[in-house]
């Protein structure tokens, strides 16, 4: 195939085949338990594809991979996409609720998984209609909670011993949906946020274009792949020809910076409370990584203080500011040659896109004004899947006839030279250690909890998560609650994440003139 060839029916699994020819024996994907190279990478996800072709998957299928942070989630992310498949990562701290309404929502026909996640997986056999097939990744368990209702559970390990079936091809284009990313919104039901091979395979450029990522780069990952910017580590690490170090946290800091220099990691990616946690170690005893040349954040602006230490523990490194979200990936970013002249933007859009800014009412923003960001490019979600009208709230008419542009609903201003400055979220999504969460999913668990009878959740500034989430409770008439008391509850019920960094009981809630809670009293 030629390069022109590549450049227009380039899909997104594309990369890892190039890259098993370039670097066949090269580490691809390293955990500290397993390893992979890039040619058994691309051999095992070829015979999983075949193995899930060969269990009823269809062209266009969603097959969710409910996993750690594992060589497994690797392989299976990219067997999907060769089977013609359309993958979802859902996150391994998802409770039982959610993981059946997404993968009810979506109609997925196949589930990877862990088998030390089983018991929340479980949840999925007999309550969703459309699965058919469970492919267990692991050993030293017990299979039968995850069969039953015409649901065939089976070991990862026992489907890629099975070299028998060949793979189809599925006849895939580059407009067809790779992935669904589950996102929260505000009215608490997560919504599947619908990429294409080709907005996806454009983010990948885009992003190791202004990151200057090259095939001796070894990236780290230290966030799940569920979350869009964990997954990207993988996939523009397997464009690069990179390798990727892969943890499931950063639980254990001490035991992810030996592995940082045994392995010689060249980027760390991370989220302000990562970075917290990193500068809080180092003040305990000093660190220092020159092999690292580019250290990568969003979710959330550093404070300056927090860039002077960073340098000194990262001395060589390239230090990128960037902005974005799932329906577009990214955004903007700050070319690190001007952190210093430009305190607290988060830069320029990223290359082969356009920003601009609008007032409510649709008129241009000039330098210096704020108004809602606005994004043009390649990159833009396709909508949300099943939800037109969600999907018609956040992609608008442009101004070329035709077009439609993603709405962002944040408020920026833009200085002289085009370099974006957040102001504001105009909705009630929170954004706290790089995830996004609804209030409305954090007070339903709040009301389920006997003895609650009102909740209301609310996002507060905090220098390391970005926003902290606050939740104003309100007993039932004659019941005695406590903070910690519904703080173990609600981690049955909700991923870490969500749980509320402060839980405050009150007799009552304030309340506006038509009778709604005034969130903005609290």
């Amino acid at each position: 195939m030629t390069a022109l060839q590549r450049a227009y029916r380039a899909l997104l699994h594309d990369g890892l085949s190039a890259s098993a020819q370039n670097w066949p024996d090269k580490t691809a994907v390293d955990t500290g338990r397993e390893a992979c190279s890039f040619r058994e990478l691309d051999d095992s996800s070829t015979r999983l594809a075949a193995a899930l072709q060969s269990r009823g998957l269809r062209r266009g299928d969603r097959v969710a991979i409910f996993m750690d942070n594992t060589v497994a989630c690797a392989i299976g992310i990219f067997a999907v996409l060769k089977a013609g498949g359309v993958f979802l990562v859902i996150n391994p701290q998802t409770k039982h609720d959610k993981l059946c309404f997404i993968t009810n929502d979506c109609t997925v026909r196949h589930l990877l998984t862990d088998i030390h996640l089983a018991d929340v997986a479980s949840a999925v056999v007999g309550t969703v209609p459309s699965l058919t097939h469970i492919i267990v990744s692991g050993q030293g368990g017990d299979l039968q909670a995850l069969s039953g209702s015409g649901i065939k559970a089976e070991w990862l390990g026992d489907v890629l011993g099975d070299a028998a079936v060949e793979l189809r091809e599925p006849g895939t284009i580059p407009t067809d949906l790779a992935a669904l990313i589950y996102t929260s919104g505000s009215t608490g039901n997560p919504k599947g946020v619908m990429h294409t091979h080709q907005s996806m395979v454009f983010a990948v450029g885009s992003l190791s274009e202004y990151q200057r990522l090259s095939s001796d780069d070894v990236q780290l990952n230290l966030l799940p792949m569920a979350f869009d910017y964990g997954l990207y580590q993988l996939l523009m690490s397997v464009w690069a020809g990179a390798t990727l170090i892969l943890e499931r946290s950063f639980t254990f800091p001490a035991e992810v910076f030996a592995r940082m220099n045994a392995h010689g990691v060249t980027t760390f990616p991370g989220v302000p409370t990562v970075f917290a946690m990193v500068i809080a170690a180092h003040r305990r005893s000093a660190l220092q990584f020159p092999q690292v040349r580019r250290v990568t954040n969003t979710a959330a602006a550093l404070p300056p203080a927090h860039i002077a230490v960073l340098r000194e523990i990262f001395p060589n490194a390239m230090i990128f500011a960037m902005y974005g979200l799932t329906e577009c990936k990214r955004v903007s970013y700050l070319p690190p040659e001007l952190i210093d002249a430009k305190p607290g933007s988060v830069g320029i859009a990223i290359p082969g896109t356009e920003v601009y800014l609008r007032t409510p009412e649709g008129e241009p923003v000039g330098p210096g004004g704020s108004g809602i960001l606005h994004v043009r490019g390649p990159h833009m979600m396709r909508g949300y899947w099943n939800n037109q009208q969600r999907t018609d709230e956040m992609l608008f008419p442009g101004d070329i006839p035709g077009e439609r542009v993603l709405c962002t609903g944040d408020w920026f201003r833009m200085d002289e030279d085009g370099c974006l400055y957040f102001l504001s979220r105009t909705d009630d999504i929170i954004k706290t250690r790089g995830e996004k969460v609804s209030p409305a999913e954090v007070e339903a668990a709040l009301c389920s909890i006997p003895g609650v009878r009102e909740a209301v959740v609310i996002g507060v500034p905090d220098e390391v998560l970005g926003q902290a989430i606050r939740a104003f409770v309100v007993p039932a008439e004659g019941e005695t609650l406590n903070d910690r008391q519904l703080r173990h509850e609600l981690t049955r019920r909700l991923e870490n994440f969500m749980v509320p960094r402060d839980i405050l009981l009150r007799d009552s809630l304030p309340r506006s003139p038509n009778g709604k809670v005034d969130r903005k009293a609290l």
